[in-house]
């Protein structure tokens, strides 16, 4: 009781500071992230820890609590995925994706075999991984709420499809040289609208049913949801199956905005041992993981978005390498992953939540919370569901 007492809280502050934030114009996921970058520890330090006595792996133990974010999950992760996923694969978005994985990438390597203890290769790769990472889910919302041009949006959704893509790609290649499940059963799951097509199934809702359970199914098990949702979806292109969504444009984007979002921020932000992880690190090591990931990851992405040119006339270069820097839910999923699994320690774990999120508040910091001044035509439907 005393679980979902916290629970119904945290949901219910977040409400509140979303509507908070649209009073003074705050777009509704930087008033989320304010609220988890600062509120939710603070509450857990000085209040749930010592006063409940309640631990973070305590609130994150109960099975209706993880079945509900595999629900979350696969909400918004499907619904984005759907919005933004195209067979005609923009080539500029691979000329930014390319720098935007490979800088931060190799940089978050060399700080895992240089600067932190030793550890098994595999978790030096996730480090590495974590370093180039951007969010899918945050980046969309983020431009979707500030208007951003519909053509500049896509392409750089599409960077960071690719990118999160190549990361989820890697790490199940990795984690499938050890445990060859863990590469294949994603792919198996991916394959299903085919095995529908040959047994004669061809009802869009009944792909749409299989795939946001499959997405549920993947991230309840620890698979790679990522490639499951994308392979599924090109799948269904391929085969001309449109994806119907479960409910409505309004109420999806209602359950993201009060529900999915602050669950799977909560979920992660709650995990982290403040004590523990401060003496587990020393300060160049924590110096490194919250400033090298941010530098590197912002000259990737100048690099790629100067190969490829700008996104529509007057685009600014240096708007959109910050927006590419994004980390937010992405890297929340990442890290939970990595920290269940064991390979990250709760010390690096803390270091770079703290960083994703620093990362991911950078746009609002910089101003970029304000709609662009450049006409911006009309969106299609297709761009407003």
């Amino acid at each position: 009781m005393i679980i979902l007492m916290f629970w119904l809280m945290a949901l219910g502050l977040f409400a509140v500071a979303t509507v908070i934030g649209r009073r003074v114009g705050l777009i509704p996921i930087v008033s989320q992230l304010l609220l988890a970058t600062l509120g939710l520890p603070l509450l857990m330090y000085f209040w749930i820890e010592p006063g409940w006595q309640l631990s973070g792996a305590q609130l994150v133990a109960p099975v209706w609590l993880s079945s509900l974010y595999s629900l979350a999950f696969a909400l918004l992760l499907g619904h984005i995925l759907s919005d933004v996923i195209d067979l005609r694969l923009d080539r500029q978005s691979v000329k930014v994706a390319l720098p935007s994985f490979g800088v931060p990438f190799a940089c978050g390597l060399a700080t895992a075999l240089w600067l932190l203890p030793p550890q098994p290769w595999i978790s030096s790769l996730a480090v590495g991984l974590l370093f180039a990472i951007t969010a899918i889910p945050v980046l969309y919302l983020y431009l979707r709420h500030i208007d951003y041009p519909p053509a500049a949006t896509r392409r750089l959704v599409q960077t960071a499809i690719l990118i999160d893509l190549i990361c989820w790609s890697l790490f199940a290649l990795a984690q499938g040289s050890l445990h060859l499940a863990s590469l294949l059963l994603p792919l198996a799951g991916a394959c299903v609208p085919l095995l529908l097509r040959l047994l004669g199934l061809r009802q869009p809702l009944l792909h749409s049913g299989i795939f946001f359970a499959l997405l549920v199914v993947a991230e309840h098990y620890r698979l790679n949801a990522l490639i499951v949702g994308i392979g599924y979806l090109l799948c269904m292109a391929a085969l001309k199956v449109p994806l119907v969504l479960p409910l409505n444009t309004n109420w999806m984007q209602g359950l993201q905005t009060y529900l999915a979002i602050p669950l799977i921020l909560t979920f992660g932000i709650v995990q982290i041992n403040v004590h523990s992880a401060l003496s587990r690190l020393d300060w160049l090591q924590i110096s490194a993981l919250l400033l090298l990931p941010i530098a590197s990851k912002l000259l990737g992405n100048w690099l790629g978005l100067g190969w490829a040119g700008a996104s529509f006339p007057g685009a600014s270069r240096w708007r959109e390498s910050v927006l590419l820097n994004i980390r937010g839910l992405s890297e929340i999923v990442f890290l939970n992953l990595l920290l269940q699994q064991q390979l990250i320690s709760p010390a690096v774990y803390f270091a770079l939540m703290l960083m994703g999120l620093i990362a991911t508040l950078l746009p609002a910091l910089a101003g970029f919370h304000r709609i662009p001044s450049i006409a911006v035509p009309a969106r299609s439907s297709s761009a407003n569901s």
